[in-house]
């Protein structure tokens, strides 16, 4: 790593500085290699331990990096990629590219899920979670809620909860026809508990992903997934994207 003068440069000298630090990332250190601490680091290049710290955490952000604690600050491996897009349009498998049935409860949804299932309040929804490992990292946790009139046949399995549960639960969804689905994707921050599965902190930024599962008679489930922004690359099937603008409120 050489420095570089940055009192000259016109942009922020923290994003100057992480553009410099990415390319040292890529010559001169190793996949896993830690680098030397802040003060170090910020020595070398003659910027404060703040503006050091800006550059730092985007490169976490961007997936450059990985803080380790113990360990110090290390270069990232490269992201995972993980396919989100589906062709064929299918439902969710008992056990498929790497999901991992973990438990399923009943439970009140958000008000937000119930307005995309179309479900009133107070309606049973069965609340599936499972978790996504690709190469021996959880790099996903998911919701799947499906409301208990999608899977009228669950009644008569004796499965109250657990693993067994939720692959019950996944069983009997796919009895359905299903016409179709939709998936939309956006920048979110990580629940505790969704944060504690995929080995984040709780406010971590997170990829959401949200899928609605259709039947001739509307929505028979949502899914949830909160994929790790840092470790993963989202890729899609032939269907493409779709880009919906917002606006802020004014």
């Amino acid at each position: 790593m050489g420095t570089t003068q940055l009192e000259s440069v016109p942009e922020p000298k923290y994003w100057h500085l992480k553009n410099v630090l990415s390319e040292a990332l890529d010559q001169d250190f190793a996949v896993g290699e830690v680098l030397p601490n802040e003060r170090e680091l910020a020595a070398r290049f003659g910027v404060a331990r703040a503006t050091l710290r800006q550059a730092l955490e985007q490169l976490e952000l961007e997936g450059r990096l990985q803080r380790r604690r113990g360990v110090g600050t290390t270069v990232a491996p490269p992201r995972v990629g993980v396919a989100v897009g589906s062709a064929q349009h299918s439902w969710p498998a008992e056990s498929a590219d790497g999901w991992e049935a973990v438990d399923a409860v009943d439970c009140v949804p958000t008000a937000a899920v119930l307005k995309l299932l179309g479900t009133a309040a107070g309606q049973p929804v069965h609340t599936v979670r499972r978790t996504r490992v690709t190469q021996g990292q959880a790099v996903a946790a998911e919701l799947l809620y499906v409301p208990a009139a999608s899977v009228p046949g669950l009644s008569a399995i004796d499965a109250p909860a657990g693993p067994a549960r939720a692959r019950a639960v996944l069983r009997e969804l796919q009895r359905l026809a299903l016409d179709g689905q939709d998936r939309s994707v956006e920048l979110g921050s990580a629940r505790a508990d969704d944060a504690k599965e995929l080995d984040r902190l709780p406010g971590a930024p997170v990829l959401l992903v949200t899928t609605r599962y259709f039947t001739a008679e509307g929505t028979a489930a949502v899914s949830v997934a909160t994929y790790r922004a840092d470790t993963c690359r989202l890729t899609f099937g032939d269907s493409g994207v779709e880009i919906t603008e917002t606006r802020a409120a004014s």
